[in-house]
């Protein structure tokens, strides 16, 4: 498979990536065999996080067969405390079974406030400092899904990547942030290339993508017959033919113009609800464990909804003038629904 320079890290990685969120939904055995085809075709770069649950350490047995220096593993942790980041670290580790992490990402800072406090030099950065310094992390990178905050961190010069969502239905990265990523020299790594999970046609969604050719594109898959397919678009054409912009265009109106692309320009909510993350729970039923959704972190996340103040602060906000208060209550009522009908049937 082709490879690309990502950014100033000079690594140079497969043209697409797997994302490790998928592989903790399917049995462990199924989990290595989809990163151990991946790998086999060439895709060398792997991306996971603390909070993946298994994912870590599945994908540390997976790549235990091939040749760890032709591998490029990021991983990521959201602890803003200095200790319980060198933990997670550690962690990650010792799941992922290596001595050293290629990419070693800060997760979700989606505002400023979050961004300072990975910046202070007492805090969770000197940990990684002294990791970079060690060998223990090769590059330091960061994921994000506001705009203005992951325009203040490419300028920091601290980070060597950017973590964002880009689709074709959330393309607004292209016209502002991949342009200052190239002028920084900062790798771009697309998350959500899928629109997490929302898409449904998934060859013309990566060749999107493909058309960008400083863009590395996460997929997260769980079988190795989706893996094979998405190869052999990248290892083709992946030039978009009529047929398939007018798919394009078939999707863009199926989802509507209700569809949340994450800018957080709706935040601060004085209920303090994690509004762009209630939007996309569609796709956390798709990508997730059901423990995780029902049992897990996105269970009080969707629970939260209920203390809506209904001030309409968010809607004023929203540039793409969603009706979000009505939209996080539907999904609060899925959530509801079908944790209820998750818990009859584990009783």
């Amino acid at each position: 498979m082709d490879k690309v320079r990502l950014g100033r890290t000079g690594l140079m990685v497969s043209r697409i990536g797997y994302g490790g969120i998928p592989i903790q939904r399917v049995p462990e055995e199924d989990a290595i065999a989809v990163v151990q085809r991946c790998l086999g075709h060439g895709i060398n770069f792997i991306d996971t996080a603390n909070s993946y649950t298994t994912s870590e350490e599945r994908i540390g047995k997976a790549i235990k067969k091939f040749n760890r220096k032709d591998l490029i593993i990021a991983t990521k942790s959201s602890s803003r405390d200095a200790d319980k980041l060198a933990e997670h670290l550690a962690k990650s580790l010792k799941r992922l079974d290596t001595d050293y992490i290629d990419i070693y990402q800060f997760h979700g800072v989606n505002d400023d406030a979050t961004l300072e406090k990975v910046l202070d030099p007492a805090g969770p950065m000197k940990v990684v400092q002294k990791a970079l310094k060690d060998g223990v992390i090769k590059h330091l990178g960061i994921s994000c899904h506001a705009k203005d905050t992951a325009i203040k961190a490419i300028k920091s010069g601290k980070f060597e990547t950017l973590m964002f969502p880009f689709n074709f239905v959330t393309n607004e990265p292209g016209e502002e942030i991949l342009p200052l990523c190239r002028q920084y020299d900062v790798g771009f790594i697309a998350m959500k290339p899928l629109a997490g999970g929302m898409l449904d046609n998934v060859p013309v969604a990566c060749k999107y993508l493909l058309q960008f050719p400083d863009v590395v594109p996460l997929i997260g898959i769980e079988k190795t017959a989706e893996i094979d397919e998405i190869v052999g678009i990248a290892n083709k054409s992946w030039r978009l033919t009529p047929s398939e912009k007018k798919e394009l265009d078939r999707m863009k109106n199926e989802l509507g113009k209700e569809f949340c692309r994450r800018c957080d320009y709706c935040q601060p909510c004085p209920a303090d609800i994690g509004i762009s993350s209630v939007m996309v729970y569609a796709g956390f039923e798709k990508r997730m464990p059901a423990k995780t959704v029902f049992e897990g972190w996105v269970a009080p996340l969707m629970e939260k909804v209920y203390d809506c103040q209904d001030c309409g602060d968010c809607e004023e906000r929203c540039p793409f003038k969603l009706p979000i208060r009505r939209l996080i209550k539907q999904y609060a009522d899925r959530f509801k629904t079908n944790k209820e009908a998750y818990l009859k049937r584990n009783a």
